[in-house]
Formats: structure tokens, C-alpha cells, sequence
């Protein structure tokens, strides 16, 4: 019988309970998209990307996917504080 481990959902309490990655990859001629990581530490929970999670971008300029990136990082973190994702 395979083994396997509850691993109960704990809330974060603040920003530092996140650890948030955002990076940029190019796709076409200048065509650059957001990359994103979200993962919330206090229990690994992966918050972004999920399947079916939409593309951040197209973007003529790197900066601008980073910074699309950045902003969608930081509303995921406020928006999983203010209600959790269980």
C-alpha cells in the first residue's frame, strides 16, 4: 500500500512567507512574456503557475514583461493574505 502524507494548508501571515521568482523569456521576434513563480513556504504550496494559468505578456521590451510579472506576483501574494487559498 503506497505511503502517502497529509499535508495540512497553513495561511501565511505575511510577505515573507512567500517566496516569489519573475523572469522573462522571448517567444518570436520580439515578442518577451512574464515568467512566474509563487510558492507559498509555510506549507510549499505552489500558488502560480497552475494549470491553465494565462501568459503574462506578449511585451515589446523585456522591462516591461519583468515589470507585468513583478505586478502579478505581488497581487497574488495580497490577494492569498487577504483570503487564503486552502
Amino acid at each position: 500500500m503506497p505511503s502517502s502524507t497529509f499535508i495540512p494548508s497553513i495561511p501565511a501571515k505575511s510577505e515573507d512567507d512567500f517566496e516569489v521568482s519573475a523572469g522573462t523569456r522571448m517567444r518570436g521576434y520580439r515578442r518577451f512574456f512574464g515568467q512566474l513563480r509563487v510558492v507559498r513556504t509555510t506549507d510549499n504550496r505552489q500558488l502560480f503557475p497552475f494549470d491553465g494559468a494565462p501568459d503574462i505578456g506578449p511585451f515589446t521590451t523585456q522591462q516591461e514583461a519583468l515589470a507585468a510579472a513583478q505586478v502579478m506576483g505581488e497581487r497574488i501574494v495580497q490577494g492569498d493574505l487577504d483570503h487564503p487559498e486552502m
